[in-house]
Parts: C-alpha cells; sequence; structure tokens
C-alpha cells in the first residue's frame, strides 16, 4: 500500500525573493514529500538585503483562511513563521486550538538575516503566553532564545543546556514537548544544535559552510522538521529521526546554495538540491 503523503501547512510572512517565509516552506515541504500548504500571517516587502515594509492582514481574514483550510483538507502539521503582532498571534493559537492541529512547530521568527526586526515587542508576551502551549516543538535560535528568556543570548554551549532547559519549562509539562535550540550564531568551526524533551539532551554537531546564502536557513529547517514528523512517526525515535533528516537536508541546501544567483545580499539556499542538475 503507497504511503499517505501529508498535508502540511505554513501560517507565515511572506518574503518576495522566496527566500524565507511561505514561499520558503513550501519549497522545502515539496522537496521533502510533503504537500504544501499556506496561509498567509504577514506580506514583507523584502529582498536578499533588507525588509522595507511589512503589512498584516485584518484578523477577521486570518481566521477565515485558516478555517476554510482546515474545514477542507485534513492537515498532518503546521509549521508557525513570522506572525507579526499580538493579535495575529492571538489568532492563530485559538485556530490552532479549536482544530486540535498535529505537529505544531513553532519557529519564533523575530529578526531577519538583514538585522530587521519581524515581530513586535507586545507580539512576544503574547506567543509565551497563547501560542507555546499549543506547540509540539518550538525552534529558536540563539537571540531568540534571549528573547523568550529575557537574558543575554548563550555565548557557549554550556549556556545552550541552561536555555533549552528553561526552554522547555515554558511549554506544557505533561505532554510530549520538544525544544531544538539553533546554535548556529556561536562562532567556531562546528555548529552544535540541542534537542530537548525535558529528559534527553540530545548534541547535534555539524561542521560550519562558510557562505553568505543564509536566508531563510531557520524557516528552512523549521519546515522541514514540520513535513518529516509525520513521515517519521510510528518509527523508532521519530522526532530525533525527523530532526536529524531535517538536518542533513539543510546543510545540503546550504552547501549547494551556489548553484544559485539570487539578489546581492545573503542569498537563499537551494531548496531543490536533489532535483536540479548542477547542484
Amino acid at each position: 500500500m503507497p504511503r499517505q503523503i501529508p498535508n502540511v501547512v505554513s501560517i507565515a510572512g511572506v518574503d518576495p525573493s522566496g527566500g524565507a517565509g511561505v514561499f520558503a516552506d513550501i519549497k522545502t515541504f515539496s522537496a521533502l514529500g510533503a504537500y504544501g500548504c499556506g496561509v498567509v500571517a504577514a506580506l514583507t516587502a523584502q529582498n536578499t538585503q533588507a525588509v522595507t515594509g511589512v503589512h498584516v492582514p485584518p484578523t477577521d481574514f486570518l481566521r477565515l483562511q485558516i478555517d476554510t483550510l482546515f474545514a477542507d483538507v485534513a492537515i498532518h502539521a503546521v509549521k508557525l513563521g513570522m506572525l507579526g503582532s499580538a493579535e495575529i498571534v492571538a489568532t492563530v493559537a485559538d485556530r490552532l486550538a479549536h482544530f486540535d492541529a498535529p505537529f505544531v512547530v513553532c519557529d519564533p521568527v523575530m529578526v531577519a538575516k538583514s538585522g530587521d526586526h519581524l515581530l513586535a515587542r507586545s507580539a512576544v508576551a503574547m506567543l509565551i503566553e497563547a501560542l507555546l502551549p499549543r506547540s509540539f516543538m518550538i525552534t529558536p535560535n540563539l537571540p531568540e532564545a534571549g528573547v523568550l528568556l529575557e537574558q543575554r543570548p548563550p555565548e557557549t554551549v554550556k549556556e545552550m543546556y541552561r536555555a533549552a532547559e528553561r526552554l522547555r519549562e515554558m511549554l506544557p509539562l505533561s505532554s510530549e514537548r520538544w525544544v531544538l535550540l539553533k546554535g548556529g550564531h556561536l562562532p567556531g568551526n562546528e555548529v552544535v544544535d540541542l534537542l530537548f524533551d525535558g529528559d534527553r539532551m540530545i548534541e547535534l554537531p555539524s561542521p560550519r559552510i562558510e557562505t553568505k546564502n543564509t536566508h531563510g536557513t531557520g524557516c528552512t529547517l523549521s519546515s522541514a522538521v514540520a513535513a518529516l514528523l509525520p513521515q517519521h512517526a510510528g518509527g523508532l525515535r521519530p522526532v530525533e529521526a525527523a530532526v536529524r533528516d531535517a538536518r542533513d537536508y539543510l546543510l545540503r541546501a546550504i552547501a549547494t546554495s551556489g548553484a544559485l544567483s539570487v539578489g546581492k545580499g545573503h542569498g537563499p539556499v537551494h531548496h531543490f538540491h536533489r532535483w536540479w542538475p548542477g547542484a
């Protein structure tokens, strides 16, 4: 019997350059064998160098997008990206709770690669209060972890351990929940991510790939995890396996990014490196 192809939705912002946000997420879903859906939570004027504007849809229309999609399509996983405002965060959290959405992977997008802020400060408290309890996994980088914990970002792997423990305490303690703390901001030739469920702390090291093409790496990793979680369900250590496969996909997408020529700033990763010739 052929396997079921999971339907995975990205609820995030739109990056017109295609390197991050909903467009990058759907590319990732497609590359990893999932059917991609998208709900637009924000519009940006953005390229590889800067974000020059942000527009968020009315919350009533955002709610209508989610309700209409979930009423018709069986959703097997959800990836959350840029949400932009406290009202958007609250609306998304409410609808995910209403539909009891599975495998919610929350990437708390706060700052673009260009340094532009993408999440209003008022939205951070709402994210912690309303959205983290609905999340199966959160995937902050170190600056985002610092914002969530109201402290400076971790500066060593040892400090990452403590941050991962504190982040896990912000999730429901009575059920399976995971933290994937990304260590790419630490210096050195090796990147160490931490995967933690409140019991097992798993170090995930990889060599650092020197390239300027890192636009959308966080979006791509979290959407890869969302695409793979339903496909690994029922297997041995399914969450760890999904994360390891997602990281492998991202590393290869970064390593082959030089095959693309997109923009003058931080270029995108190569989402279709497995399929396009020349990568």
